[in-house]
């Protein structure tokens, strides 16, 4: 049985300029453990997609259960199995990373001495364990990151739904945090759904990509089998790039293409 399944969800706003159709009818799918990813550029729909899946917006069209709960019938059932990571995050600079984690256990109902203990158990498990005493402001980005995916695991969800994780990360942060999401699978049994405008970041993670784009689903498929349908070579990279710099009376050194 598919941990998240929907079918025809849809999202429409109405603006003084008429109604704009932000998501016009996706189906999706998304096993238990598995990674799936959501790529499309901005503005195609994924953060609607997310917001609707999590019950922070209400769809307009369409049907979703989440870990076996109906979207419109029970969203408190949804709300209890997911964990949301937002694209700006949620933590408090002003309070340190033991607070922040604790108070966000106290907020899922845990007990006080279970919300500690849980704190200390994500702070080991995300890297986190000599930080817990820090302020958020004087984090990195890259740790107020694992910070935010630790808030979303605070009370052991079935699914986590993280919305663009490593924009604005440099890119050893970036790889870290692929390795983190990677290991939410391996280690916690999650199945994550994660949204992204990188090719490259879809390739390396996604079991499965669905292709986001003016709100229905383009291309659905694993990284390989889409590459193989559209780049035109079973053997062809969504990340391989190449970049030709000349300048105005480039020498023959100066026009060989640049890996990117």
């Amino acid at each position: 049985m598919a941990v998240i399944s929907a079918s025809g969800l849809a999202r429409a706003f109405t603006t003084q300029r008429g109604t704009v159709e932000a998501v016009r009818g996706i189906d999706l799918t998304a096993e238990r453990g598995e990674i799936l990813g959501l790529l499309g550029p901005n503005g195609a729909g994924k953060t609607t997609t997310l917001r609707m899946l999590t019950t922070l917006l209400a769809p307009t069209g369409g049907t979703a259960t989440v870990a076996g709960c109906d979207l419109a019938r029970d969203p408190a059932g949804v709300r209890r199995a997911t964990g949301y990571v937002a694209q700006s995050g949620g933590v408090d600079p002003n309070v340190s990373v033991r607070e922040e984690l604790v108070t966000q256990g106290r907020l899922y109902r845990l007990p006080k001495a279970e919300a500690a203990a849980r704190a200390g158990e994500l702070a080991d498990a995300l890297g986190l364990d000599g930080l817990l005493d820090r302020k958020c402001a004087a984090m990195s980005g890259g740790q107020r990151r694992r910070l935010d995916i630790a808030m979303g695991l605070v009370h052991r969800p079935a699914v986590l739904f993280l919305d663009e994780p490593t924009t604005g990360l440099d890119p050893g942060s970036r790889a870290d945090l692929w390795e983190l999401v990677r290991r939410l699978r391996t280690d916690f049994g999650t199945t994550v759904v994660l949204t992204t405008h990188y090719l490259d970041e879809a390739d390396a993670l996604a079991d499965r990509v669905v292709v986001v784009d003016q709100g229905v689903v383009a291309a659905e498929g694993t990284p390989h089998a889409l590459k193989s349908a559209y780049a035109g070579s079973p053997d062809a990279s969504l990340q391989d790039a190449f970049l030709a710099i000349t300048g105005r009376d480039p020498a023959p050194a100066d026009t060989a293409p640049v890996a990117v």
